[in-house]
């Protein structure tokens, strides 16, 4: 088969020069997404102009301290999330808010139907947001949801937590996200 398309690449001779060029322009444009934010409405909740206002420089700056506190942050949260937009892993930070969100849940007829909803988004193989776990953690999440409990997800959670504390959090400190927000509250304080 590549030997098939190889030789009908060579063959068409001008026609595989511009197939390549138009190849590498569509993955060139894969390789340099932005992770840039001039204006951060797009990210920032509920009223962003404001949100902005109100978020200090110290706030932002308490971000780097932990990947806790930047969790615990509304408007860390909704970098975060951007950045992850960007690197086209969103599918990590949602799964570990829909577990903290199922933690919360108090009738036990609802918390079958949620554990059910979250294994079929995040968890199972092939599902449509699946994250990165190993077989062991999925074969053991697996088979807590026989009998859904409010810690169904615990093990799974904590790999994505460490996985995204290990791996997107240093990339997010240092990414434009991070630093044009910190320099547009520190620019408004001058």
């Amino acid at each position: 088969m590549l030997r098939i398309r190889r030789l009908s690449r060579e063959g068409a001779g001008k026609d595989a020069r511009g197939w390549n060029r138009g190849m590498r322009t569509r993955l060139g444009c894969l390789s340099h997404k932005s992770d840039s934010y001039n204006d951060f409405t797009a990210i920032l909740p509920d009223k962003p102009n404001r949100a902005l206002k109100r978020l200090s420089t110290e706030e932002a700056t308490r971000w780097a301290d932990s990947f806790d506190v930047l969790l615990s942050h509304k408007y860390g949260l909704a970098a975060f999330r951007a950045f992850l937009k960007t690197e086209f892993s969103e599918e990590n930070l949602e799964f570990w808010l829909a577990c903290e969100d199922f933690k919360k849940t108090r009738s036990a007829a609802k918390l079958a139907s949620k554990a059910q909803r979250i294994f079929e988004e995040f968890i199972d193989v092939q599902a449509p947001r699946e994250v990165n776990i190993d077989f062991q953690t999925r074969e053991l999440t697996r088979r807590n949801m026989q009998e859904p409990s409010l810690s169904c997800f615990d093990q799974a959670q904590g790999k994505v937590h460490s996985l995204m504390e290990k791996d997107s959090y240093p990339r997010f400190l240092r990414s434009k996200i991070y630093t044009d927000l910190l320099s547009q509250t520190q620019r408004r304080l001058s």
